[in-house]
Protein backbone atom coordinates (compact mmCIF):
# COMPACT_ATOMS: atom_id res chain seq x y z
CA UNK A 1 0.00 0.00 0.00
CA UNK A 2 1.21 3.73 -0.48
CA UNK A 3 2.14 6.13 2.43
CA UNK A 4 -0.94 6.81 4.41
CA UNK A 5 -2.63 4.63 7.64
CA UNK A 6 -4.75 1.75 7.43
CA UNK A 7 -6.80 0.75 10.68
CA UNK A 8 -8.47 -2.87 10.27
CA UNK A 9 -10.95 -3.86 12.84
CA UNK A 10 -10.28 -7.73 13.79
CA UNK A 11 -13.75 -8.21 14.96
CA UNK A 12 -14.58 -10.07 18.26
CA UNK A 13 -12.33 -13.31 17.83
CA UNK A 14 -13.42 -15.60 14.99
CA UNK A 15 -11.68 -15.73 11.84
CA UNK A 16 -15.33 -16.26 10.27
CA UNK A 17 -16.13 -12.81 11.99
CA UNK A 18 -13.17 -10.82 9.54
CA UNK A 19 -14.51 -9.29 7.07
CA UNK A 20 -13.16 -10.07 3.78
CA UNK A 21 -11.83 -6.72 2.74
CA UNK A 22 -9.63 -6.86 6.38
CA UNK A 23 -8.60 -10.31 5.18
CA UNK A 24 -7.42 -9.08 1.71
CA UNK A 25 -6.09 -6.00 3.10
CA UNK A 26 -3.59 -8.18 5.72
CA UNK A 27 -3.10 -10.67 3.22
CA UNK A 28 -1.19 -8.10 1.31
CA UNK A 29 0.38 -5.84 3.65
CA UNK A 30 4.07 -7.08 4.67
CA UNK A 31 3.86 -6.71 7.64
CA UNK A 32 0.95 -5.39 10.46
CA UNK A 33 1.03 -3.54 13.66
CA UNK A 34 -1.17 -4.94 15.86
CA UNK A 35 -2.74 -2.41 19.57
CA UNK A 36 -2.43 -5.45 21.46
CA UNK A 37 -1.28 -9.19 20.85
CA UNK A 38 -3.65 -10.26 22.54
CA UNK A 39 -6.63 -11.27 20.68
CA UNK A 40 -7.54 -14.93 19.85
CA UNK A 41 -7.50 -14.28 15.91
CA UNK A 42 -3.63 -12.70 16.16
CA UNK A 43 -2.35 -16.40 15.43
CA UNK A 44 -4.29 -16.71 12.11
CA UNK A 45 -3.39 -13.66 10.65
CA UNK A 46 -2.20 -14.20 6.97
CA UNK A 47 0.21 -11.30 7.24
CA UNK A 48 3.67 -12.60 6.96
CA UNK A 49 5.27 -10.31 10.07
CA UNK A 50 3.38 -8.93 12.82
CA UNK A 51 4.36 -6.77 15.84
CA UNK A 52 2.52 -5.30 18.47
CA UNK A 53 2.54 -1.88 21.49
CA UNK A 54 2.17 -4.51 24.55
CA UNK A 55 5.25 -2.84 25.35
CA UNK A 56 4.49 0.65 25.99
CA UNK A 57 1.75 -0.66 28.30
CA UNK A 58 4.21 -1.85 30.63
CA UNK A 59 6.69 1.67 29.95
CA UNK A 60 4.03 4.15 30.67
CA UNK A 61 2.11 4.59 34.29
CA UNK A 62 -1.19 5.90 32.59
CA UNK A 63 -3.57 4.67 29.53
CA UNK A 64 -3.68 7.74 28.60
CA UNK A 65 0.13 8.12 28.09
CA UNK A 66 -0.11 4.15 26.25
CA UNK A 67 -2.63 5.41 23.71
CA UNK A 68 -0.54 8.62 22.94
CA UNK A 69 2.87 6.72 22.58
CA UNK A 70 0.93 4.29 20.04
CA UNK A 71 -1.04 6.99 18.01
CA UNK A 72 2.49 8.75 17.39
CA UNK A 73 4.05 5.48 16.43
CA UNK A 74 1.56 4.76 14.23
CA UNK A 75 1.79 8.54 12.54
CA UNK A 76 5.60 7.70 12.32
CA UNK A 77 4.98 4.95 10.25
CA UNK A 78 2.03 5.82 8.43
CA UNK A 79 4.48 8.45 7.15
CA UNK A 80 7.17 6.06 5.44
CA UNK A 81 6.29 5.56 1.49
CA UNK A 82 5.10 2.19 2.39
CA UNK A 83 1.97 3.83 4.38
CA UNK A 84 1.00 1.08 7.57
CA UNK A 85 -1.78 -1.37 8.61
CA UNK A 86 -2.68 -0.97 12.62
CA UNK A 87 -5.25 -3.69 13.59
CA UNK A 88 -7.11 -3.43 17.10
CA UNK A 89 -9.55 -5.62 18.09
CA UNK A 90 -14.20 -5.50 17.34
CA UNK A 91 -14.23 -2.54 15.25
CA UNK A 92 -11.68 0.78 15.12
CA UNK A 93 -14.23 3.19 16.19
CA UNK A 94 -15.75 1.07 19.13
CA UNK A 95 -13.76 1.34 22.40
CA UNK A 96 -10.32 2.15 20.52
CA UNK A 97 -8.93 5.84 21.86
CA UNK A 98 -6.12 5.45 19.83
CA UNK A 99 -7.68 5.40 16.53
CA UNK A 100 -9.69 8.63 17.67
CA UNK A 101 -6.11 10.07 18.37
CA UNK A 102 -4.92 8.64 15.51
CA UNK A 103 -7.37 10.45 13.27
CA UNK A 104 -6.75 13.56 14.80
CA UNK A 105 -2.80 13.58 14.52
CA UNK A 106 -3.12 12.77 10.92
CA UNK A 107 -5.37 14.75 9.94
CA UNK A 108 -3.00 17.64 10.92
CA UNK A 109 -0.41 15.90 9.63
CA UNK A 110 -2.02 15.66 5.96
CA UNK A 111 -1.71 11.70 6.19
CA UNK A 112 -4.63 9.60 4.78
CA UNK A 113 -6.46 7.18 7.05
CA UNK A 114 -8.21 4.46 5.85
CA UNK A 115 -10.69 2.62 8.01
CA UNK A 116 -11.62 -1.17 7.46
CA UNK A 117 -14.78 -2.16 9.19
CA UNK A 118 -15.00 -5.09 11.73
CA UNK A 119 -17.43 -6.78 13.78
CA UNK A 120 -17.79 -4.74 17.29
CA UNK A 121 -18.03 -6.97 20.51
CA UNK A 122 -21.44 -5.48 20.44
CA UNK A 123 -23.05 -7.76 18.00
CA UNK A 124 -21.62 -10.72 19.19
CA UNK A 125 -22.44 -10.29 22.56
CA UNK A 126 -26.30 -8.52 22.13
CA UNK A 127 -26.20 -12.09 20.28
CA UNK A 128 -25.57 -14.08 23.79
CA UNK A 129 -28.01 -11.62 25.42
CA UNK A 130 -30.68 -12.43 23.15
CA UNK A 131 -31.05 -8.11 22.86
CA UNK A 132 -32.40 -6.12 20.27
CA UNK A 133 -30.55 -2.71 20.67
CA UNK A 134 -33.01 -0.56 19.03
CA UNK A 135 -35.47 -1.44 21.92
CA UNK A 136 -32.85 0.96 23.75
CA UNK A 137 -29.19 0.47 24.56
CA UNK A 138 -26.38 2.80 26.07
CA UNK A 139 -22.74 1.85 25.28
CA UNK A 140 -20.09 2.38 27.92
CA UNK A 141 -16.25 1.99 28.19
CA UNK A 142 -15.45 0.77 31.33
CA UNK A 143 -12.53 2.69 32.28
CA UNK A 144 -14.32 6.11 31.25
CA UNK A 145 -17.30 4.68 33.34
CA UNK A 146 -15.39 4.03 36.24
CA UNK A 147 -13.63 7.59 36.56
CA UNK A 148 -17.01 9.31 37.29
CA UNK A 149 -18.59 9.90 40.62
CA UNK A 150 -21.95 9.42 38.93
CA UNK A 151 -22.64 7.52 36.24
CA UNK A 152 -24.28 9.67 33.14
CA UNK A 153 -26.85 7.04 32.41
CA UNK A 154 -30.19 6.75 32.28
CA UNK A 155 -31.41 4.10 34.26
CA UNK A 156 -34.64 3.14 32.10
CA UNK A 157 -32.78 2.59 29.59
CA UNK A 158 -30.47 -1.00 29.13
CA UNK A 159 -26.41 -0.37 29.11
CA UNK A 160 -23.62 -2.44 27.69
CA UNK A 161 -20.47 -1.38 29.09
CA UNK A 162 -17.32 -3.13 27.45
CA UNK A 163 -13.92 -3.78 28.76
CA UNK A 164 -14.16 -4.91 31.94
CA UNK A 165 -10.67 -6.57 32.34
CA UNK A 166 -10.45 -6.55 35.99
CA UNK A 167 -11.29 -6.56 39.45
CA UNK A 168 -9.67 -3.41 40.34
CA UNK A 169 -11.96 -1.51 37.69
CA UNK A 170 -14.96 -3.68 38.13
CA UNK A 171 -14.95 -2.32 41.98
CA UNK A 172 -14.65 1.51 40.92
CA UNK A 173 -17.05 0.68 38.15
CA UNK A 174 -19.66 -1.37 40.75
CA UNK A 175 -19.26 1.84 43.21
CA UNK A 176 -19.84 4.73 40.70
CA UNK A 177 -23.05 2.37 39.55
CA UNK A 178 -24.51 1.91 42.68
CA UNK A 179 -24.74 6.03 42.82
CA UNK A 180 -27.76 5.02 40.15
CA UNK A 181 -28.62 1.49 40.81
CA UNK A 182 -29.74 -0.24 43.67
CA UNK A 183 -27.12 -2.54 45.14
CA UNK A 184 -29.09 -5.80 44.37
CA UNK A 185 -29.76 -4.76 40.68
CA UNK A 186 -28.78 -7.58 38.16
CA UNK A 187 -26.12 -7.40 35.98
CA UNK A 188 -25.06 -10.17 33.18
CA UNK A 189 -21.51 -10.57 32.42
CA UNK A 190 -20.62 -11.86 29.25
CA UNK A 191 -16.93 -13.06 28.27
CA UNK A 192 -14.96 -13.92 24.77
CA UNK A 193 -18.56 -13.21 23.08
CA UNK A 194 -18.60 -14.89 19.55
CA UNK A 195 -15.93 -16.95 20.56
CA UNK A 196 -16.08 -20.92 21.47
CA UNK A 197 -15.12 -20.09 25.06
CA UNK A 198 -18.48 -17.61 25.11
CA UNK A 199 -19.40 -17.34 29.21
CA UNK A 200 -22.34 -15.51 30.52
CA UNK A 201 -22.85 -15.12 34.10
CA UNK A 202 -25.49 -13.51 35.86
CA UNK A 203 -25.08 -11.99 39.23
CA UNK A 204 -25.94 -8.61 41.13
CA UNK A 205 -24.53 -5.56 40.67
CA UNK A 206 -22.78 -5.77 44.17
CA UNK A 207 -20.98 -8.96 43.68
CA UNK A 208 -19.64 -7.46 40.29
CA UNK A 209 -16.33 -7.52 41.20
CA UNK A 210 -15.95 -10.99 42.87
CA UNK A 211 -15.05 -12.87 40.00
CA UNK A 212 -11.49 -14.05 38.74
CA UNK A 213 -12.02 -14.33 35.30
CA UNK A 214 -12.56 -10.40 34.01
CA UNK A 215 -10.40 -9.95 31.21
CA UNK A 216 -10.37 -7.48 27.94
CA UNK A 217 -13.08 -9.53 26.49
CA UNK A 218 -15.44 -9.68 29.63
CA UNK A 219 -18.63 -6.93 29.09
CA UNK A 220 -21.28 -6.07 31.55
CA UNK A 221 -25.23 -5.73 31.04
CA UNK A 222 -27.69 -3.67 33.10
CA UNK A 223 -31.01 -3.91 32.38
CA UNK A 224 -33.29 -1.49 33.09
CA UNK A 225 -34.40 -0.76 36.55
CA UNK A 226 -37.65 -2.52 37.64
CA UNK A 227 -39.24 0.33 38.64
CA UNK A 228 -39.27 3.60 36.49
CA UNK A 229 -37.16 6.08 38.42
CA UNK A 230 -35.21 8.13 35.82
CA UNK A 231 -35.41 12.13 35.38
CA UNK A 232 -36.20 11.46 31.49
CA UNK A 233 -38.77 9.52 32.32
CA UNK A 234 -40.34 11.73 34.81
CA UNK A 235 -40.64 14.76 32.73
CA UNK A 236 -41.96 12.41 29.79
CA UNK A 237 -44.60 11.89 32.30
CA UNK A 238 -45.42 15.26 32.50
CA UNK A 239 -45.59 16.33 28.80
CA UNK A 240 -48.12 13.86 28.45
CA UNK A 241 -50.17 15.10 31.61
CA UNK A 242 -50.10 18.50 29.64
CA UNK A 243 -50.94 17.13 26.60
CA UNK A 244 -54.07 17.86 24.45
CA UNK A 245 -55.22 14.19 25.31
CA UNK A 246 -53.38 14.78 29.12
CA UNK A 247 -55.11 15.47 32.17
CA UNK A 248 -57.46 19.09 32.54
CA UNK A 249 -56.05 20.18 35.52
CA UNK A 250 -53.02 19.84 34.43
CA UNK A 251 -53.78 21.75 31.25
CA UNK A 252 -54.97 24.46 32.64
CA UNK A 253 -51.83 25.16 35.29
CA UNK A 254 -49.51 28.30 34.43
CA UNK A 255 -46.45 29.41 36.20
CA UNK A 256 -48.93 31.77 38.46
CA UNK A 257 -51.15 29.03 40.16
CA UNK A 258 -48.42 26.45 40.22
CA UNK A 259 -47.22 29.50 42.84
CA UNK A 260 -48.44 28.16 45.83
CA UNK A 261 -47.99 24.46 45.32
CA UNK A 262 -44.04 24.89 44.79
CA UNK A 263 -44.26 26.60 48.20
CA UNK A 264 -45.95 24.27 49.92
CA UNK A 265 -44.20 21.39 48.78
CA UNK A 266 -40.73 23.02 49.55
CA UNK A 267 -42.03 23.57 53.44
CA UNK A 268 -42.86 19.71 53.40
CA UNK A 269 -39.60 18.86 51.98
CA UNK A 270 -38.07 21.08 55.44
CA UNK A 271 -41.00 19.35 57.86
CA UNK A 272 -38.96 16.15 56.36
CA UNK A 273 -35.72 17.15 57.08
CA UNK A 274 -37.05 18.69 60.69
CA UNK A 275 -38.41 15.46 61.67
CA UNK A 276 -35.21 13.63 60.09
CA UNK A 277 -37.47 11.04 58.61
CA UNK A 278 -35.19 10.01 55.84
CA UNK A 279 -38.55 8.28 53.99
CA UNK A 280 -40.94 11.11 53.89
CA UNK A 281 -37.99 13.33 52.29
CA UNK A 282 -37.33 10.96 49.74
CA UNK A 283 -40.83 11.48 48.73
CA UNK A 284 -41.26 15.01 49.40
CA UNK A 285 -38.19 15.41 46.99
CA UNK A 286 -40.13 13.84 44.32
CA UNK A 287 -43.24 16.09 44.92
CA UNK A 288 -40.78 19.05 44.71
CA UNK A 289 -38.94 17.71 41.90
CA UNK A 290 -41.95 17.53 40.13
CA UNK A 291 -43.12 21.02 40.76
CA UNK A 292 -39.82 22.08 38.87
CA UNK A 293 -40.90 19.99 36.26
CA UNK A 294 -44.02 21.40 35.67
CA UNK A 295 -42.85 24.62 35.33
CA UNK A 296 -40.11 23.95 32.73
CA UNK A 297 -42.37 21.78 30.79
CA UNK A 298 -45.09 24.81 30.49
CA UNK A 299 -41.98 27.19 29.76
CA UNK A 300 -41.08 24.48 26.82
CA UNK A 301 -44.48 24.33 25.69
CA UNK A 302 -44.24 28.17 25.26
CA UNK A 303 -41.30 28.40 23.44
CA UNK A 304 -39.26 30.52 26.56
CA UNK A 305 -36.77 27.80 27.74
CA UNK A 306 -36.32 23.48 28.13
CA UNK A 307 -34.97 22.21 30.90
CA UNK A 308 -31.85 21.28 29.80
CA UNK A 309 -31.07 25.61 29.34
CA UNK A 310 -31.94 25.30 33.08
CA UNK A 311 -29.53 22.24 34.29
CA UNK A 312 -27.04 23.83 31.80
CA UNK A 313 -27.30 27.12 33.17
CA UNK A 314 -26.55 25.84 36.42
CA UNK A 315 -24.02 23.47 35.67
CA UNK A 316 -21.84 26.17 33.99
CA UNK A 317 -22.66 28.36 36.81
CA UNK A 318 -21.35 25.54 39.47
CA UNK A 319 -18.10 24.71 37.38
CA UNK A 320 -17.32 28.74 37.10
CA UNK A 321 -17.94 29.82 40.65
CA UNK A 322 -15.74 26.28 42.50
CA UNK A 323 -12.35 26.86 40.80
CA UNK A 324 -10.45 25.24 43.40
CA UNK A 325 -12.52 22.33 42.38
CA UNK A 326 -12.43 22.56 38.51
CA UNK A 327 -9.10 24.40 38.00
CA UNK A 328 -5.97 24.60 39.48
CA UNK A 329 -6.95 27.15 42.11
CA UNK A 330 -6.43 26.31 45.58
CA UNK A 331 -8.36 27.78 48.68
CA UNK A 332 -7.75 27.24 52.61
CA UNK A 333 -11.41 26.49 54.01
CA UNK A 334 -14.48 26.96 53.50
CA UNK A 335 -14.40 30.88 54.31
CA UNK A 336 -12.21 31.48 51.43
CA UNK A 337 -14.28 29.31 49.19
CA UNK A 338 -17.46 31.87 50.03
CA UNK A 339 -15.57 35.04 49.82
CA UNK A 340 -14.49 33.81 46.09
CA UNK A 341 -17.90 33.18 45.85
CA UNK A 342 -18.96 36.59 45.98
CA UNK A 343 -15.99 38.00 43.75
CA UNK A 344 -17.06 35.79 41.24
CA UNK A 345 -20.49 36.91 41.78
CA UNK A 346 -19.40 39.98 41.51
CA UNK A 347 -17.82 39.50 38.32
CA UNK A 348 -20.56 37.96 36.98
CA UNK A 349 -22.79 41.02 37.04
CA UNK A 350 -20.37 43.27 35.52
CA UNK A 351 -22.81 45.83 36.41
CA UNK A 352 -21.24 49.76 35.44
CA UNK A 353 -23.08 51.11 38.42
CA UNK A 354 -22.98 50.41 41.62
CA UNK A 355 -25.09 46.93 43.29
CA UNK A 356 -25.03 45.69 46.38
CA UNK A 357 -24.22 41.97 47.40
CA UNK A 358 -27.52 41.78 49.39
CA UNK A 359 -29.69 42.90 46.65
CA UNK A 360 -29.63 39.10 44.91
CA UNK A 361 -31.55 37.92 48.10
CA UNK A 362 -34.51 36.98 47.72
CA UNK A 363 -37.37 39.27 49.27
CA UNK A 364 -40.28 36.94 49.55
CA UNK A 365 -37.57 34.25 52.00
CA UNK A 366 -39.26 34.42 55.30
CA UNK A 367 -38.51 36.98 57.60
CA UNK A 368 -36.45 34.72 59.87
CA UNK A 369 -34.60 33.25 56.72
CA UNK A 370 -34.03 36.69 55.06
CA UNK A 371 -31.86 37.96 57.74
CA UNK A 372 -29.98 34.63 58.19
CA UNK A 373 -29.07 34.96 54.70
CA UNK A 374 -28.10 39.30 54.96
CA UNK A 375 -25.84 38.24 58.11
CA UNK A 376 -24.52 35.18 56.00
CA UNK A 377 -23.62 37.41 53.23
CA UNK A 378 -22.00 40.28 55.08
CA UNK A 379 -19.66 37.90 57.09
CA UNK A 380 -18.11 36.28 54.13
CA UNK A 381 -17.07 39.60 53.40
CA UNK A 382 -15.01 40.26 56.62
CA UNK A 383 -18.29 42.41 58.56
CA UNK A 384 -19.05 39.94 61.46
CA UNK A 385 -18.14 39.90 64.97
CA UNK A 386 -14.62 38.39 65.94
CA UNK A 387 -16.27 35.58 68.34
CA UNK A 388 -19.71 34.75 70.02
CA UNK A 389 -19.08 37.12 73.23
CA UNK A 390 -20.11 40.24 71.49
CA UNK A 391 -22.75 38.58 69.61
CA UNK A 392 -24.29 37.59 73.32
CA UNK A 393 -23.61 41.11 74.29
CA UNK A 394 -25.62 42.71 71.53
CA UNK A 395 -28.55 40.47 71.97
CA UNK A 396 -28.84 41.49 75.65
CA UNK A 397 -28.65 45.13 74.70
CA UNK A 398 -31.05 44.55 72.15
CA UNK A 399 -33.10 43.33 74.70
CA UNK A 400 -32.76 46.13 77.19
CA UNK A 401 -33.01 48.72 74.75
CA UNK A 402 -36.79 47.32 73.45
CA UNK A 403 -37.73 47.01 77.75
CA UNK A 404 -36.93 50.58 77.50
CA UNK A 405 -38.59 51.82 74.57
CA UNK A 406 -41.98 53.93 75.34
CA UNK A 407 -43.89 54.34 72.35
CA UNK A 408 -45.26 51.29 70.42
CA UNK A 409 -43.83 52.26 67.01
CA UNK A 410 -39.90 52.53 69.16
CA UNK A 411 -40.90 48.92 70.34
CA UNK A 412 -42.08 47.48 67.47
CA UNK A 413 -38.75 48.40 66.22
CA UNK A 414 -36.93 47.29 68.83
CA UNK A 415 -38.06 43.97 68.78
CA UNK A 416 -37.24 43.66 65.24
CA UNK A 417 -33.47 44.18 66.51
CA UNK A 418 -33.55 41.69 69.31
CA UNK A 419 -34.82 39.50 66.58
CA UNK A 420 -32.20 40.08 64.25
CA UNK A 421 -29.46 39.88 67.11
CA UNK A 422 -30.87 36.67 68.28
CA UNK A 423 -30.48 35.73 64.03
CA UNK A 424 -26.90 36.51 64.25
CA UNK A 425 -26.70 34.54 67.69
CA UNK A 426 -28.25 31.12 65.68
CA UNK A 427 -25.61 31.85 62.70
CA UNK A 428 -22.87 31.64 65.28
CA UNK A 429 -23.96 28.52 66.71
CA UNK A 430 -24.47 27.05 63.06
CA UNK A 431 -28.51 26.80 63.97
CA UNK A 432 -30.98 27.95 60.87
CA UNK A 433 -33.37 29.77 62.86
CA UNK A 434 -36.54 29.26 60.40
CA UNK A 435 -36.05 25.44 61.18
CA UNK A 436 -35.20 26.50 65.04
CA UNK A 437 -38.79 28.37 65.56
CA UNK A 438 -40.88 25.64 63.50
CA UNK A 439 -39.15 23.35 65.69
CA UNK A 440 -40.17 24.99 68.78
CA UNK A 441 -43.58 25.63 67.39
CA UNK A 442 -43.84 22.15 66.66
CA UNK A 443 -42.90 21.20 70.14
CA UNK A 444 -45.50 24.08 71.60
CA UNK A 445 -47.97 22.50 69.51
CA UNK A 446 -47.51 18.89 70.74
CA UNK A 447 -47.51 20.30 74.64
CA UNK A 448 -50.59 22.15 73.91
CA UNK A 449 -52.13 19.01 72.46
CA UNK A 450 -51.85 17.20 75.72
CA UNK A 451 -53.48 19.48 77.58
CA UNK A 452 -56.19 19.23 75.03
CA UNK A 453 -56.59 15.81 75.26
CA UNK A 454 -56.73 15.43 78.95
CA UNK A 455 -59.34 18.40 79.25
CA UNK A 456 -61.54 16.46 76.76
CA UNK A 457 -60.45 12.79 78.76
CA UNK A 458 -61.87 14.44 82.30
CA UNK A 459 -64.77 15.87 80.72
CA UNK A 460 -63.59 19.25 81.70
CA UNK A 461 -63.93 22.29 79.09
CA UNK A 462 -60.51 23.59 78.36
CA UNK A 463 -61.42 27.12 78.74
CA UNK A 464 -62.48 26.07 82.72
CA UNK A 465 -59.05 24.76 83.20
CA UNK A 466 -56.65 27.12 85.57
CA UNK A 467 -53.37 28.19 84.44
CA UNK A 468 -51.71 25.89 87.40
CA UNK A 469 -53.53 23.20 85.79
CA UNK A 470 -52.63 23.72 82.48
CA UNK A 471 -48.99 24.59 83.49
CA UNK A 472 -48.64 21.04 85.39
CA UNK A 473 -49.55 18.89 82.55
CA UNK A 474 -47.52 21.21 79.87
CA UNK A 475 -43.89 20.44 82.25
CA UNK A 476 -44.76 17.01 82.70
CA UNK A 477 -45.33 16.17 78.50
CA UNK A 478 -42.42 18.37 78.70
CA UNK A 479 -40.24 16.12 80.53
CA UNK A 480 -41.93 12.60 79.16
CA UNK A 481 -40.49 14.21 75.92
CA UNK A 482 -37.09 14.47 77.45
Amino acid sequence: MAAGIAIVGLGPGRLEQLTLEAWRLLEAAPETYLRTSRHPLVSELPTATVHSFDRLYDEHAAFEEVYEAIAQRVLALGQRDEGVVYAVPGHPLVGETTVLRIRALAEAAGVPVRIVDGMSFCEPVLTALNVDPLDGLQICDAMVLAQRLHPPLDPDVAVLIGQVFGRELASELKMTLMHLYPDDHPVRLVRSAGTPQEVVVDGPLYALDRRDDLDHLTSAYLPPLAKAGSLSTYQEIMAKLRAPDGCPWDREQTHATLRSSLLEETYEVLEALDADDMDELKEELGDLLLQVLFHAQIATEDGDFRLIDSVGYAVEKLVRRHPHVFSSETVQDSQEVLLNWEQIKRQERGEETFKSMLAGINKALPALSQAHEVQKRVARVGFDWPDVAPVLDKVREEIDEFLDADQPQHRARELGDVLFSLVNLARWNAIEPESALREATLRFTRRFEVIEREAVDKGQPLEEMTLEQMDAIWQRAKREEG
